[in-house]
């Protein structure tokens, strides 16, 4: 393995994304939930291992994130922060563990002593007030808009967002809002690739693709997804290791293709 060439060689904070979003470099994102693969990530030089609340259906069984526990979460981030010690670790916070500022504030502070650095919630402009509260804290933020999926049933199911005028401009300005109540990084979840490449642009913070089209600061996927063992696997992954061998050549090869801009393609976006 070529381990040497990708591993991380320091530990990535927020100011290094930050200065890689200005530089123009790509960074990487992968969603993974144990010490083992954590430990691999570090080595290929994925920069952010997000401890996704995807573990309910990649790893318990669930039909879907929202039976998700703060417990369930914190055993994750543990066991993550354990085998890795330079990638940024964000942690999820599960359904329903955010309603409130001062619920966002008690279950956000269980999550970094856990071993994350930054915490990561779905929502827009009503948000805001919390994000606010937790950055004036010091507990650093990453915002998901687009496809969320603990909205699932609101939402009608796993469907893009923003493909209308009136949708795009909402995805904008509550990227705008949440970035000025001080989020440090957001997701954006299967939304068009234009108007990805758009909210990328204007935003000062990084920004983080999954279904998002190339024109992102960042994509993350999930572990399942890299490896091909997701039995319905959604349009805009690839499974790398089919095409590595192994599954470090398939984590290694996520992160060179991201870094290029050869992942993801035209046929794993969306117009």
């Amino acid at each position: 393995m070529v381990y040497a060439t990708l591993a991380l060689e320091k530990p990535i904070t927020t100011y290094r994304l930050n200065k890689m979003k200005q530089a123009g470099e790509k960074f990487v994102t992968i969603a993974l939930y144990d010490a083992h693969m954590a430990a691999m990530a570090e080595r290929c030089g994925v920069e952010v291992v997000l401890v996704g609340d995807s573990l309910g259906m990649t790893v318990l069984g669930f039909d879907s994130t929202i039976p998700v526990t703060m417990e369930h979460m914190i055993y994750h981030v543990e066991a993550v922060k354990r085998g890795n010690h330079k990638s940024l670790i964000i942690g999820d916070m599960p359904f329903m563990t955010y309603a409130t500022p001062e619920q966002a504030l008690h279950n956000a502070g269980r999550l970094m002593q856990a071993g994350a650095q930054m915490v990561k919630l779905e929502g827009g402009l009503w948000l805001c007030p919390t994000v606010e509260q937790l950055a004036q804290r010091g507990i650093p933020v990453c915002g998901h808009l687009g496809l969320t999926p603990q909205s699932v049933h609101k939402l009608g199911g796993f469907r893009v967002q923003g493909r209308s005028d009136q949708q795009a401009k909402q995805l904008l300005d509550e990227a705008l809002a949440l970035a000025a109540a001080g989020a440090d990084l957001l997701v954006l979840e299967c939304v068009p690739a234009a108007l990805a490449q758009s909210i990328s642009q204007v935003l000062s913070i990084p920004v983080i693709g999954i279904g998002a089209g190339a024109g992102t600061d960042a994509q993350v996927l999930v572990i399942n997804d890299i490896l091909g063992l997701t039995e319905h696997p959604p349009s805009f992954s690839k499974n790398f290791l089919r095409e590595a061998g192994d599954i470090p050549g398939a984590m290694q090869q996520f992160v060179r293709d991201v870094k290029s801009g050869v992942f993801p393609s035209a046929e794993q976006s969306f117009n």
